[in-house]
């Protein structure tokens, strides 16, 4: 049960869930459509990774100090999770959204060129997920919302 206790675990899943769910209204005011899909997708303003890991190096200062190794392991952790979050995962979705136009590009050729009787409706194709990743602004205000989330977590709570 003391994992329920767990400071820096609680502040951690708090700014997973609060910048997954904040990304709903953001939305909604840039674009005036309301997506719940965004709760439990990737990508998006603000980074939930970047929440997460800054939550937890902020937990572990305030827990351990920031001279501790534990706060140099959560430190890098989140750095090396933010750096890949602009990185490569921004750059899969950039590929992603490449590869998606060319096979619908690919499906309208095939269909114009067909000629003979037609088929019943063809198997669906999976997309692939093109908000894999985060711009960099995303990335800086997951990991401000991380930190301070976990700042007042720990001002009501210890």
């Amino acid at each position: 049960m003391e994992l329920f206790y767990n400071f820096s675990l609680i502040a951690s899943l708090a700014a997973i869930f609060f910048a997954q769910f904040i990304k709903v209204p953001i939305q909604y005011i840039a674009t005036r459509k309301l997506d719940w899909s965004l709760l439990t997708s990737t990508g998006g303003m603000p980074s939930s990774h970047s929440a997460a890991v800054t939550a937890l190096s902020t937990g572990v200062a305030l827990e351990a100090g920031v001279n501790s190794a534990i706060f140099a392991v959560s430190a890098v952790f989140a750095i090396i999770t933010m750096f890949d979050a602009t990185g490569v995962r921004r750059q899969a979705g950039e590929q992603a959204i490449v590869l998606n136009q060319l096979v619908s590009d690919f499906h309208k050729f095939v269909e114009e060129a067909k000629v003979w009787q037609q088929k019943p409706e063809q198997e669906k194709r999976k997309e692939l997920k093109e908000l894999l990743g985060h711009k960099p602004i995303e990335v800086f205000f997951g990991g401000l919302t991380g930190i301070l989330l976990t700042l007042l977590l720990h001002f009501l709570l210890k």
